[in-house]
């Protein structure tokens, strides 16, 4: 679970490194963002020769959190950091053509097939 204010992992190839999290939108009153949900969120560390420089807003999908979560099964996961994967503005399509580390299962179900396509490892 991420709240506002969160500072997340950028795992894809667009340019940024880290990013801040300043909303959860379309969820009304929602404080906590979990795994497979977008969020909007400002780019605070980037690459030089990235497409997404540093103070730039967009839309992400969290792919993994520190916090663990319980699965239908009654098992629970975690992961290592917290991490995003930035999307483009209008078709939530990725915006990097690669995803670094692992992503859940629960992206996939989230509706995000093109990202679970990119990851080399899904748990």
């Amino acid at each position: 679970m991420l709240q506002l204010r969160s500072m997340i992992t950028v795992a894809d190839n667009t340019g940024a490194k880290v990013a801040q999290l300043i909303g959860i939108p379309g969820k009304g009153n929602i404080k906590k963002a979990g795994v497979g949900m977008i969020v909007t969120v400002v780019v605070k560390k980037a690459d030089a020769q990235g497409s997404m420089k540093k103070g730039d807003v967009s839309r992400a999908v969290i792919v993994r959190t520190r916090k663990e979560f319980r699965r239908k099964d009654g098992s629970y996961i975690r992961f290592d950091d917290n991490a995003c994967i930035m999307l483009e503005a209008q078709t939530e399509a990725p915006k990097g053509s690669r995803v670094f580390g692992p992503i859940s299962r629960e992206v996939r179900t989230a509706g995000f097939a093109k990202i679970a396509s990119l990851a080399t490892e899904i748990y």
